[in-house]
Parts: C-alpha cells; sequence; structure tokens
C-alpha cells in the first residue's frame, strides 16, 4: 500500500535543504487521524489535553471516561449533569469544567455541529462558529479539524511544538511570531497538516 502522505512528503522535502534533511531523517508521516469522531467529543478530549504532556492528558480523560462505564464516550446531557466535584477528582481545573460543560451544552444546543455538518463546512467558518464558545481558541478547533476532520492544510501557528519545530529546523534564536508563522507556511500549502507533523518530530512531540 502506498504511503498515503507521500505527495505531501516529497513537497516539503522539495522546499530546501533544511526540510530535505528533516524529512529523510523522520521518515514517512505517520500522522494519524481519528476519523469520523464527533467534534463535541473532539472538542471535549482537545480541552482535556490542552497544556499538559499526553501522559497527564491520557489519565485525566481514562478518569472521566470511568465515570461512564460502558460507553466508549459520555453523551452531552451526561457531561452537562455531571456535578462539578466529580470532574474535579478526575484532574480537570475549574476553567476546565466550565469550558467542556459549555461544549456539551452547545453540543445540544446545535452550536457544535453534528459530523456530517462539519464536514460539509469549510475550515474558517467552522473556527469562527466554534470560537464564540467560551474556552475555545482557534487552536482547539484546529485540532479538530486536523484529527477528527482530516483536513490536508491546517497549520497552527499557535502551537509552541510548531513554531519550536520551526525554529531548530532553521536555527533560529527566537521562535517566529504567530503572524511571522502564517507567512512562512504559506509556502507549505497545500500540505500544512503534514509539515505541521514534521515540526511537531524536531520539537520532540
Amino acid at each position: 500500500m502506498p504511503e498515503p502522505y507521500l505527495p505531501a512528503t516529497r513537497f516539503l522535502a522539495s522546499i530546501d535543504d533544511d526540510w530535505q534533511r528533516h524529512v529523510a531523517a523522520v521518515g514517512p508521516c505517520l500522522h494519524q487521524a481519528h476519523a469520523a469522531r464527533d467534534p463535541y467529543e473532539s472538542l471535549v478530549r482537545a480541552i482535556a489535553y490542552q497544556q499538559l504532556h499526553a501522559k497527564a492528558g491520557d489519565a485525566i480523560v481514562g478518569r472521566m471516561l470511568a465515570l461512564f462505564p460502558g460507553q466508549t464516550f459520555p453523551r452531552p446531557e451526561q457531561l452537562v449533569a455531571t456535578d462539578f466535584d466529580r470532574m474535579r477528582s478526575c484532574g480537570f481545573s475549574a476553567r476546565k469544567i466550565a469550558t467542556i460543560q459549555g461544549i456539551a451544552q452547545a453540543a445540544l444546543d446545535g452550536v457544535v455541529p453534528a459530523y456530517a455538518t462539519a464536514l460539509a463546512m469549510d475550515d474558517e467558518a467552522l473556527i469562527e462558529r466554534l470560537i464564540t464558545l467560551p474556552g475555545v481558541g482557534r487552536w482547539t478547533v484546529e485540532m479538530l479539524l486536523i484529527y477528527s476532520l482530516e483536513r490536508p492544510d491546517i497549520l497552527p501557528a499557535d502551537d509552541f511544538g510548531v513554531r519550536e519545530g520551526y525554529r531548530k529546523l532553521k536555527g533560529l534564536e527566537v521562535q517566529p511570531t504567530r503572524k511571522q508563522m502564517i507567512e512562512i507556511g504559506l509556502a507549505w500549502s497545500p500540505y500544512r497538516t503534514v509539515a505541521a507533523w514534521y515540526l511537531w518530530r524536531v520539537a520532540g512531540r
């Protein structure tokens, strides 16, 4: 079976010597999406992992899932109804609890779209719709676009790993700003999602 990201990998390797060396060192892109994951679930998971190492996020999400035995993921109405102390016992901060329960309520209200609706929306339209939710920023929605909706051309310019990865790739003294990262990343379109994956590998994620 051909490597699915081969056109993107070849494109990035052709940009310059730094990219060529890095792509050769890392090898094929092994980006794994969680295809067809409901946007509500994706947003809740993204908030859970925000500003945490993966292992810490795994532990917190695992404790939350344990509150709802027999289910792969709690329904929005269940999360809305879960009291603060039970959520707190999973390891969520008060702010994350408010954000997660706000996402669940927004899913019930139809603000967070179902998977099929989200799939039909363009990137910016979905971002603009979801960043109206308290505690949900652009980065959170970009993770949804990358991992659930499998969009190929998303560059999370606010992401520390992306900016630090580019700093190391180019041997810069300071990270590019968000605005600079957006400008730089234009050269990687239409494969900015794969570019982000490779930059995360530089940064050691």
